[in-house]
């Protein structure tokens, strides 16, 4: 259980922060703009739940739990030291990038494939959804430039690609399964 008794600790004024196995590093390190990225991924799905009926509500929630765990995650190096841990690190799960999968299955369903690229918008729930994808996909490519010098659990990247997807179907359930998505008309401004 998590206890915030206090908000401010005074700890990162000189740029450094704690990562979950206690190592200092400085703010602007790879693993920190990952879970970073994370977190303000997290934030642009709160704005887009507000929109959001109680059914894709209720998901939404759910991934939004799910990337405080991806942070948890991210933010401890160490996939070795996890056996010697004083309490096991939160960890991604393949059953998480399971879920999102059978979620986007069932979102494709009722959509007809696409003739066309789609631009961000329709709907304000779509709109805000087509920012939870983009967002999400940074901290993707963040977590994967970070895969490439230190340890970092693949179920992580793989949720976060899958999250993506999910974003982009959720758009279009948004945009009335897909007969008000925004069509890219290219070079229709030349």
């Amino acid at each position: 259980m998590v206890v915030l008794s206090k908000i401010y600790t005074r700890t990162g004024d000189r740029g450094e922060t704690a990562l979950g196995d206690g190592t200092r590093v400085a703010k602007d390190a790879p693993r920190v703009a990952a879970y970073g990225t994370v977190d303000e991924a997290n934030a642009t799905f709160g704005l887009a739940r507000l929109y959001a009926g109680e059914a894709m509500g209720e998901q939404i929630e759910r991934i939004q739990n799910d990337l405080f765990d991806l942070g948890a995650d991210l933010c401890r190096p160490d996939m070795e030291a996890d056996a010697d841990a004083e309490y096991p690190p939160l960890r991604m799960t393949d059953g998480q990038v399971d879920r999102l999968e059978a979620e986007i299955d069932k979102m494709n369903e009722a959509l007809e494939p696409l003739r066309s690229f789609i631009l961000p918008g329709g709907s304000k729930l779509a709109a805000h959804l087509h920012l939870c994808r983009t967002v999400t996909r940074r901290a993707e490519r963040l977590a994967i430039a970070l895969s490439s010098g230190e340890s970092v659990n693949s179920a992580a990247i793989r949720y976060l690609n899958r999250l993506s997807d999910w974003c982009f179907c959720a758009s279009r359930i948004a945009n009335d399964d897909g007969a008000s998505d925004v069509l890219w008309k290219p070079g229709a401004n030349r």
